[in-house]
């Protein structure tokens, strides 16, 4: 029998984001790091709380799998342990942060962004884009919440795809530079480069020195779009997530820059949440589909087979998809230069 619970699951969907948040913005998680267990009455004191609100919050943090039960107290789950643990390698708190701060308050303005078809967390009569912003504490967030989600996806790509075939990788759009930073860790021969807006490059160039990967990632400053080039010199070229907030044609164009800046047999990742050919899923894809819609004025999320045309279109060869697991992507679609 159909029951409209699902749709009730879909309504309670929030409740479990803003649980996640809450946690995450008084430091639970990290506060019980390494085994420590909590009880209802000592989180009421540590966190200046009544009694009641203290065992709703650890009682809906288990529910979620956030927390465990241990003895008459609460601990964090495997999940919590690795990933909501301020410090630890792949923190996703930063992400968690930034989506609560940025963009969950446009999301309930979504109807106005599916009839005017224009962003809602920045505006494009007074700004260049939805990365101009004269909030500083807005920018760190954001480049933090990049390298959070950014670091663990990197992971997954390199389980997938093998970058030991390659020497230098050029990392467009690269941000803080999560991806070089993980990939580089892994394979001692790699050198990378991180392309990006300059004011990014100097974001980009603290987090590696503070990394100790100076001497092996380098960073030059330009606009992938407006630049009629791509930095030479790379035998391969990742665009991770990077396309999905764009319109067909300027991807088309930018795909056309990197094959245009490789050599043969030079290949480009490009690394997304892929919606499957009949654009009915995964939800993950989707609905980062419609998060587009919120921030930026031309993006969504594409299938494997509409990347892997527009790759063969701009002269790619030998065509193929590697899927995984992780935060800001389930694949990535690679062409080779012939």
């Amino acid at each position: 029998m159909i029951t409209p619970t699902p749709l009730m699951r879909l309504v309670a969907g929030v409740w479990g984001f803003k649980t996640l948040a809450v946690g995450v913005e008084l430091g639970l998680f990290t506060r019980l790091a390494d085994g420590r267990t909590i009880t209802v009455a000592e989180a009421a004191d540590e966190f200046g709380l009544e009694e009641r609100p203290a065992d709703l919050l650890l009682a809906a943090s288990a529910s979620l799998g956030l927390l465990e039960r241990a003895g008459d107290g609460y601990r964090n789950s495997a999940l919590a342990e690795q990933f909501l643990v301020e410090g630890r390698p792949y923190y996703f708190g930063a992400q968690v942060r930034y989506s609560d701060l940025r963009t969950y308050l446009p999301w309930h303005r979504v109807g106005e962004a599916l009839r005017s078809n224009r962003p809602l967390t920045w505006d494009p009569q007074t700004q260049q884009s939805m990365f101009d912003t004269t909030d500083p504490a807005m920018v760190a967030e954001f480049w933090d919440a990049m390298f959070s989600t950014s670091s663990f996806t990197a992971r997954a790509l390199a389980d997938a795809y093998d970058f030991g075939a390659h020497r230098r990788l050029l990392d467009v759009g690269g941000g803080a530079g999560a991806f070089p930073v993980e990939l580089c860790r892994r394979l001692p021969e790699l050198g990378a480069t991180i392309f990006d807006l300059p004011h990014v490059c100097a974001k980009a160039e603290q987090r590696i020195a503070a990394e100790g990967l100076s001497g092996r990632i380098g960073t030059v400053g330009g606009d992938f779009l407006a630049d009629p080039a791509l930095p030479p010199g790379h035998d391969v070229i990742l665009l991770s997530m990077i396309l999905h907030d764009w319109d067909e044609p300027t991807n088309r164009a930018l795909l056309a820059k990197c094959h245009a800046a490789l050599p043969p047999g030079g290949a480009v990742v490009v690394c997304e949440l892929l919606l499957n050919d009949e654009r009915t899923g995964p939800p993950e894809a989707a609905l980062m589909g419609m998060n587009m819609l919120i921030e930026t004025e031309g993006g969504r999320n594409y299938s494997r087979a509409e990347y892997a045309a527009w790759l063969t279109d701009a002269g790619f060869v030998d065509v193929r998809t590697v899927w995984f697991d992780a935060p800001g992507a389930n694949g990535a679609v690679i062409g080779r230069r012939a």
